[in-house]
């Protein structure tokens, strides 16, 4: 599992539509934000500083080879560790990632995902918007979504949150669930 803190760029999966960037060069370059279009599923996101980008790194062949699985396990660690900071978060019907009150006209995106697997061994994985500067989001039609918005810990607590202590978080829930060990 590698974490990382990336500076401002937005990302665009293989199956994303360009139409969802809503700046254009000149904008990006004004703003300091890059793009890139990536192998990974989904559509359109931000990364940025204070937000936990997790890269698990599994050969399924090890776990099980579904990919959809997959997908419901890396949102289950969000969920679990969402749940440690008293935020009931949930899926949201025929849309991958983790939402907070996802069936309300208030659905907020609290975490992306967006994957790719070659022979069974991932690659990408899942943006967590921990102290994440949202405005960023504005510029996008987050995930292809539109209609809906986009959250962090740091917003629904109120103040910020140590990421180190949420990576421990996702870790143990990570371990857990595919009720693995780190060596």
């Amino acid at each position: 599992m590698l974490f990382v803190e990336h500076k401002p760029v937005y990302t665009l999966g293989k199956s994303g539509d360009i139409q969802h960037l809503l700046l254009d060069q000149k904008g990006l370059k004004e703003k300091e934000i890059e793009f890139y279009k990536t192998n990974r599923g989904g559509d359109i996101t931000f990364h940025g500083l204070g937000q936990i980008v997790g890269y698990p790194i599994l050969d399924l062949d090890n776990f099980f080879t579904d990919i959809h699985k997959y997908l419901r396990f890396l949102e289950e660690i969000i969920i679990k560790t969402l749940a440690e900071y008293e935020l009931t978060a949930t899926r949201s019907k025929g849309e991958t990632g983790v939402w907070l009150d996802a069936e309300t006209p208030f659905a907020r995106k609290i975490c992306a995902l967006g994957v790719r697997a070659s022979r069974w061994v991932t690659m990408h994985g899942f943006a967590l918007n921990v102290n994440t500067d949202l405005t960023y989001f504005e510029h996008i039609v987050p995930c292809g979504i539109k209609g809906k918005g986009v959250t962090s810990l740091k917003v629904e607590l109120g103040e910020e949150i140590c990421l180190d202590e949420v990576k421990e978080k996702l870790v143990k829930h990570f371990l857990d669930l595919f009720e693995a060990e780190l060596n």
